[in-house]
């Protein structure tokens, strides 16, 4: 008779991890509200300079910038989500930025002892077309000249994770959001971004300074 042995290796990993154990940053609270208030006009002054010369018409004359751009991909900090009115892609300094503040995200989960998650890019460049549609679909923040149309600009979601660890502690959206928070508010105070908080839209809106 043949003993087949070692085959239960892959039940145990597809069990469920039991999240009993709520863990939580320790970090102080603030008003997003507060903080975060850098108006369109202030970051649109900043786009229109430092992003590509002229907003893209539709995918197409997008496509025929990308000298200037540079793609984000899904990563071990943050999840590009499946865009449907915008394309995955920033200038340099944008995407260089974004990626800082998921390593800085990253660091401040480990040093305190938390599992990891990641954090969702839910908006980023838009062509002219994107806009229209979402104008006519009845969103208030699609602006004509959206700062989405420079590649200098990115929206972060707050209220929804990704946990990567395979762990029983877990932390609330709340705790997670005040994390994703603070990194920004280093990277404000910096002068590298301005941020406004999106109620209605439950993200943050991030435009890159330079």
């Amino acid at each position: 008779m043949l003993l087949l042995v070692g085959c239960t290796h892959k039940q145990t990993e597809e069990q469920a991890v039991v999240e009993d154990s709520l863990v939580w940053y320790p970090g102080r609270t603030f008003r997003y509200q507060d903080k975060f208030n850098d108006l369109h006009a202030k970051q649109h002054a900043v786009a229109s300079v430092i992003g590509l010369s002229h907003p893209p018409k539709d995918r197409e004359d997008a496509a025929s910038m990308r000298k200037s751009l540079v793609e984000i991909e899904t990563n071990d900090n943050y999840i590009v989500e499946d865009l449907t009115h915008s394309v995955p892609y920033l200038i340099p300094s944008a995407k260089k930025e974004l990626d800082a503040i998921g390593a800085e995200w990253a660091d401040i989960l480990a040093r305190n002892g938390l599992p990891h998650y990641r954090f969702y890019v839910t908006s980023v460049l838009r062509t002219q077309e994107d806009i229209k549609y979402l104008q006519r679909s009845g969103n208030i923040n699609s602006v004509t000249q959206s700062c989405h149309c420079y590649g200098t600009t990115f929206d972060l979601a707050y209220m929804r994770y990704d946990k990567v660890t395979r762990t029983h502690m877990y932390m609330h959206e709340d705790n997670l959001k005040l994390v994703l928070g603070q990194v920004l508010l280093n990277h404000q105070r910096a002068n590298k971004i301005f941020v406004k908080y999106e109620a209605k839209q439950s993200c943050f809106h991030i435009t890159v300074r330079q």
